[in-house]
């Protein structure tokens, strides 16, 4: 059953333009982005990176050729792709902060490659098991990942994560340990664990100061601090706040007309 449907911007675009950078236009071919219920399907003549995706998001991060070197130079100058080829192995590190499955790739068509981004969560253990374990190397992250999706990992994986007390049941019907399913509570605490994405909170201090016509820093703390995740501390909190302001400040929406002992936050308005 699909729940939380949240696609990150980022991830989303990401995609993308990989597809656009990696595009076979020899082939005359279409890049098809399709919508499910749970999921987007991107699909392009040719490949994301050069290299098998599995090996790629193993740990072997060399930065890969881009199939189009002038149009990857010039959508790198805009920010749109990553510069250093690292765009899919941040990918799945931003899906996993997320606590959502990693992305899929099918290779089945000859030329062809089909990537599913998830925007929902596909067993709750395993989203719960990275909240717990946030310091989980990659590689078990991605082994984890194919046992909620009911997929074969290797025995070596198996055996690690089986040691660790992270997965039960006899190869190949793994699953999540049930002491890590049951470490949390609801449906509710795994979303107030999760939180929100940045621009829920940009909204929320614009939105504010819209009303408002000015906030002071205690006003935005009064704000926000309860609504970000639980799984901040309360340093971490004061922090992420001060992070969403600055990003503010630097995109040229909000302005301190007091001090930096005592802001006072206005929006700048635009002509």
């Amino acid at each position: 059953m699909a729940q939380f449907k949240a696609y990150d911007r980022r991830v989303v675009l990401e995609a993308l333009h990989n597809c656009i950078a990696h595009q076979d236009y020899s082939r005359c071919g279409r890049i098809v982005v399709t919508e499910t219920p749970a999921t987007l399907v991107f699909e392009n003549e040719g490949q994301f990176f050069e290299g098998h995706p599995d090996d790629y998001i193993a740990g072997n991060k060399t930065p890969r050729r881009y199939r189009n070197p002038f149009l990857a130079q010039a959508m790198a100058e805009l920010n749109m792709i990553d510069t250093m080829g690292y765009g899919i192995h941040w990918m799945h590190r931003e899906q996993a902060r997320r606590y959502f499955p990693m992305p899929d790739y099918d290779l089945s068509e000859a030329g062809v490659v089909r990537m599913t981004v998830y925007g929902s969560v596909v067993d709750l253990s395993y989203s719960r098991l990275l909240i717990q374990k946030t310091d989980l190397p990659l590689a078990d992250v991605l082994a984890l990942d194919r046992v909620q999706k009911k997929l074969p990992i290797p025995t070596e994986a198996a055996d690690r994560l089986r040691k660790s007390g992270l997965i039960e049941g006899r190869k190949p019907n793994f699953h999540v340990a049930a002491h890590i399913a049951k470490a949390t509570g609801s449906v509710a605490a795994y979303l107030r664990t999760r939180g929100q994405d940045d621009a829920f909170y940009l909204k929320q201090i614009t939105d504010y100061l819209a009303v408002n016509g000015e906030a002071s820093r205690a006003d935005i703390n009064q704000l926000l601090l309860n609504k970000l995740s639980d799984a901040l501390s309360d340093g971490q909190k004061y922090t992420k706040v001060s992070n969403l302001l600055g990003k503010l400040r630097r995109r040229g929406a909000i302005v301190n007309v007091g001090s930096d002992a005592a802001p006072r936050w206005q929006l700048i308005q635009m002509n």
